[in-house]
């Protein structure tokens, strides 16, 4: 199970082990991370599971799809390593993995 570290707005961090297979944000979830709200369950409706990758771990979880940088685009918030966590599947590649959540979900 790979260990990712899930960093609050206020600098609390959370490591937890991660599910392959499972989105990070089921794993947050799953977790009981505060940060994540995921209002629409993790149907990529609503931009409440919103995240920043840390470098260099782009490259593992990919890059959004059209959906994904819609909901986006609706983040005031929103930057260049900004993802929702419903749409990473979490793999065996990603331990060690960081992300920051945002000051707050919509």
């Amino acid at each position: 199970m790979p260990r990712i570290t899930l960093i609050e707005h206020n600098g609390t961090s959370h490591t937890i082990e991660a599910e392959v297979g499972k989105t990070l944000m089921m794993n947050a979830l799953d977790n009981a991370v505060p940060g994540i709200d995921a209002d629409c369950g993790g149907a990529c409706a609503c931009g409440t599971c919103h995240c920043f990758v840390e470098e260099p771990w782009s490259s593992v979880t990919g890059g959004a799809e059209m959906l994904e940088e819609s909901m986006l685009g609706m983040r005031p918030d929103r930057a260049e390593n900004s993802r929702l966590s419903c749409q990473i599947d979490v793999s065996d590649d990603m331990d060690g993995l960081v992300v920051r959540l945002p000051e707050y979900q919509m």
